[in-house]
């Protein structure tokens, strides 16, 4: 008897399009997360709909934005054309229905293919659009993606434009909740990118004058800047580009008509292409190209007449052409560098010899290091083979490029127990382990001489690809996971040295996270609850109403590799590392680990009195 299963006609279903992104909504929005990494669902629904609103600004219409974020509900309000009446329920509820088709009307915009709202709508529980516009407004609300009511066009007062309120659905996006400091990089991006804009965030109001100038005044420190920022403008593109006197990698921020392309394309190779082309023929010298790009600070924003992305989230650009009769994205950037970028430095003698000598001090640096780096290649290699410190995952980050539903995982964990319990449970395929061998080296102030020179930092480096570049990154995610106690608390705060010492970017960039794990397990006979704080064991004390079992969980080899899988799953907890906006790297690195004993003990001593009030209010 055959084991094949039926297929007929009963076995194809076609699905409306709420049930379709709803079904599959990472084809729609990439990864979904609970709003702890910057490109989580919840921030791409707000970015889909923000970016309606920018292109009205960019077509003439609305010079403000409010966007306002309370108890997980959002709304978004611009003071554009508004939707076109009659139009308001298809444009948020019928798929490939948009204005954005029509080029007349939407020459160089980031949304093109009528997904955008309609995602948001089927993906949020409850969803409302309102639009205003010749003296007449009109009002549509939903849930699920299902209409549940829709005013008739009625007489208003109110200015023109569109008010979008949703609330994402917890049912796909878990445990969510919205990071400000993600949503102020966004509206930062929005605001250096559209010169004039104005977007008021929960009252706050964010306005650029410099554009990306700004961009990099606002994410380097004016002391770490080998020479001051250059600032070039086209009619189609926009670079700014310094150098930092302390970063050893490349760091770069792109975007394509407004959208922040955080894995490049085309645009970003041809920027540093260009570069590379530019300083050698400047300067007449056949320089390294790695030498001319380390340590290198800059951004890039260009227009394209219907850009391609490699994803709905459009974070990757895939178009080789900027449309009409322009020429190829490739050739308009080399071109605009090759002639402004020279001239600049022609007219600006100073800032050419800064570079120049930052290029030469890098070529001393890698020619010194590169004995060194050849031993450490050879000693890492030989360390992979013979022992067991990296449990490595099948699939990488560059192979999930063009699928972000998928992310590799890094957990740096402590000790062979905790080690053993998250290799026995984790997913084989997109997780992997990198074991340390007791304390890692309090780096700070260290050259990265120390990284190739310490078995445990190059072993590290070595796992996670980054020697060279970021960009062949092996894990989206790095994950300490530590005991919480006194001994895994320093070791998470000398890995986080390592990374801002050496690799800031993949801070800057939101790929270093702090695994959160139980610290209690409250159960009776037939329910478990694992709680993360007090108040969580004192609120699953109270549901179970009898006689229950507590344990308190002193570290991570404490729980069993069955228990584990709930922890690093699909409920998985991270806690990301974020730098705060006002205070630099080197303030941080010398407040936690340099010399200034007294500010940190009256700092340990004062935050140790709150945590000791807060744990009597708990007791009692």
């Amino acid at each position: 008897m055959s084991n094949q299963a039926a297929y007929t006609e009963d076995n194809i279903r076609s699905l409306d399009w709420k049930e379709h992104i709803r079904m599959r909504p990472g084809m729609y929005i990439g990864k979904l997360g609970d709003g702890s990494s910057p490109d989580d669902g919840i921030y791409i629904l707000l970015k889909e709909v923000i970016d309606n609103c920018i292109d009205e600004f960019v077509m003439g219409a609305g010079k403000t934005i409010e966007i306002t974020i309370k108890d997980n509900s959002v709304k978004v309000r611009d003071f554009g054309r508004g939707i076109p009446l009659g139009k308001v329920v298809d444009v948020v509820s019928k798929m490939n229905t948009g204005g954005k088709y029509d080029s007349r009307a939407f020459k160089k915009s980031v949304g093109l293919n009528g997904v955008g709202t309609k995602a948001v709508n089927a993906l949020s529980s409850h969803f409302e659009v309102e639009s205003s516009r010749d003296s007449f407004s009109k009002r549509a609300s939903f849930n699920y993606g299902d209409l549940k009511e829709e005013s008739p066009q009625e007489p208003s007062s109110k200015r023109r434009g569109t008010k979008v309120i949703f609330v994402p659905d917890q049912t796909i996006f878990k445990n969510y909740k919205y990071r400000l400091e993600y949503v102020d990089r966004m509206v930062k991006n929005y605001v250096y990118l559209n010169p004039g804009l104005t977007i008021d965030l929960n009252g706050e109001k964010y306005i650029s004058e410099n554009g990306l100038k700004d961009l990099l005044t606002d994410q380097t420190n004016e002391n770490d800047l080998a020479y001051p920022i250059i600032h070039l403008k086209g009619e189609d593109i926009e670079v700014a580009i310094t150098h930092s006197k302390t970063q050893y990698s490349e760091e770069y921020y792109s975007f394509v008509n407004g959208q922040n392309t955080t894995q490049g394309g085309t645009h970003q190779a041809a920027f540093r292409e260009g570069l590379a082309k530019t300083i050698r023929d400047h300067f007449g010298k056949n320089f390294d190209s790695s030498d001319i790009r380390k340590s290198i600070v800059s951004a890039i924003s260009i227009k394209v007449m219907e850009p391609v992305f490699e994803s709905q989230t459009k974070t990757k650009l895939g178009s080789t052409e900027m449309g009409g009769d322009m020429p190829s994205v490739r050739s308009y950037i080399i071109d605009f560098l090759s002639t402004q970028l020279d001239n600049f430095l022609h007219k600006n003698p100073e800032i050419a010899e800064k570079i120049q000598r930052k290029i030469l001090q890098a070529e001393r640096e890698r020619k010194e290091l590169s004995g060194i780096r050849k031993l450490a290649r050879e000693r890492a290699k030989k360390a992979n083979l013979h022992n067991k410190k990296l449990r490595d995952c099948r699939v990488h980050l560059p192979d999930l490029k063009m699928d972000r539903r998928l992310e590799s995982t890094l957990f740096i964990t402590e000790g062979d127990s905790a080690s053993g319990s998250i290799t026995k449970s984790r997913d084989v395929n997109t997780q992997a382990v990198f074991s340390l061998r007791g304390k890692p080296l309090n780096s700070y102030g260290m050259s990265k001489k120390i990284v190739y020179e310490n078995e445990e930092f190059n072993l590290l480096q070595a796992a996670l690809n980054i020697e060279e570049s970021l960009e062949d990154l092996r894990y989206n995610n790095i994950v300490i996971a530590t005991d919480a106690d006194v001994d895994g608390m320093h070791i998470r705060l000398l890995l986080i040295t390592f990374f801002l010492q050496f690799f800031p970017e993949l801070i800057k960039e939101g790929h270093l996270y702090i695994l959160q794990t139980p610290l209690f397990r409250v159960r009776d006979k037939k329910q478990t609850f694992y709680c993360y704080s007090d108040q969580e064991r004192r609120e699953a004390i109270q549901a179970l109403k009898g006689k229950v079992e507590i344990t308190r969980f002193k570290g991570l080899g404490e729980i069993s590799p069955d228990e584990f899988k709930h922890f690093i799953g699909e409920d998985i907890r991270l806690d990301p590392v974020m730098l705060d906006k006002n205070t630099t790297i080197e303030q941080l690195l010398e407040f936690y680990m340099g010399k200034n004993t007294l500010d940190r003990q009256n700092f340990i001593i004062d935050n140790l009195k709150i945590e000791l009030d807060l744990a009597e209010e708990a007791m009692e």
